[in-house]
């Protein structure tokens, strides 16, 4: 422990396959920070966060959040990042100087940027599969793009949400943008997709999936088979994890 002089990590759960530790691991090693660590701190309830996580409080520089505690991870925190707030999500903290935690959003920055690359600007309305903080985030950015949009959820709790039962011919001919923020087909459940009626696809439909891995997932080879474009989360999260160690280092 005496060696290390920055631990920066991932709090989640069952992420053991996360993109980021890998990352940052390697980003230490090319800036030639030796002395910089990225550990996934991998808890089965957010009780656990003050126990696991703040005992390293000393040497901790920094955490990125995940599923399934982008929510809950904020009554833990003593100052939330206007925008943050605004989404109603955190997937990054910062460790200010007199060893407060800040919490900040940069799934928002990281999912609009990523979408500049596929989004032909004509699609007129979207459907958000799932409600957890990611979704938020997504949300977030098609408001501010001005992209109508409907939450997709099991079970259908306010105005602006149906349930996936509730998806049909019609609702998909009106939102041809499709944005998976649920787990359904991430490693190694590679088979598992939302419920949704995929005859019903065009190449007019646009599909992207914040999973990562597999990089096609059936929810894409569904959008693939229509002609419809596709994208993953791969990029989204590189331009998170970037903008996450802006704010460690600002």
């Amino acid at each position: 422990m005496s060696e290390i002089e920055k631990r920066f990590g991932l709090l989640g759960r069952n992420i053991s396959y996360s993109f980021s530790k890998k990352y940052f691991t390697e980003k230490f090693r090319s800036l030639g920070y030796s002395q910089f660590e990225y550990v996934n701190y991998d808890l089965d309830h957010i009780e656990e966060f003050k126990s696991s996580v703040l005992q390293d409080l000393p040497f901790l520089g920094g955490l990125n959040v995940t599923i399934p505690y982008k929510q809950s991870v904020m009554g833990y925190l003593d100052e939330i990042d206007e925008e943050a707030k605004s989404i109603g999500a955190v997937n990054t903290i910062k460790v200010l100087n007199n060893n407060r935690l800040k919490g900040f959003n940069t799934d928002a920055y990281g999912f609009e940027t990523s979408l500049k690359s596929c989004w032909t600007g004509k699609e007129e309305g979207a459907l958000i599969l799932g409600t957890g903080g990611a979704s938020k985030a997504v949300a977030h950015v098609l408001k501010k793009l001005g992209i109508n949009f409907l939450f997709v959820s099991r079970s259908k709790t306010s105005r602006d949400m149906i349930s996936y039962q509730g998806v049909d011919e019609k609702i998909l001919r009106a939102h041809d943008m499709i944005i998976n923020c649920s787990p359904l087909g991430t490693f190694p459940e590679i088979n598992a997709k939302p419920d949704l009626p995929y005859e019903f696809l065009t190449d007019k439909h646009l599909l992207y999936d914040l999973i990562y891995n597999p990089e096609r997932t059936a929810f894409l080879k569904m959008g693939e088979k229509a002609g419809a474009i596709t994208s993953n989360g791969a990029s989204m999260l590189k331009f998170q994890a970037d903008r996450s160690w802006e704010i460690w280092n600002s």
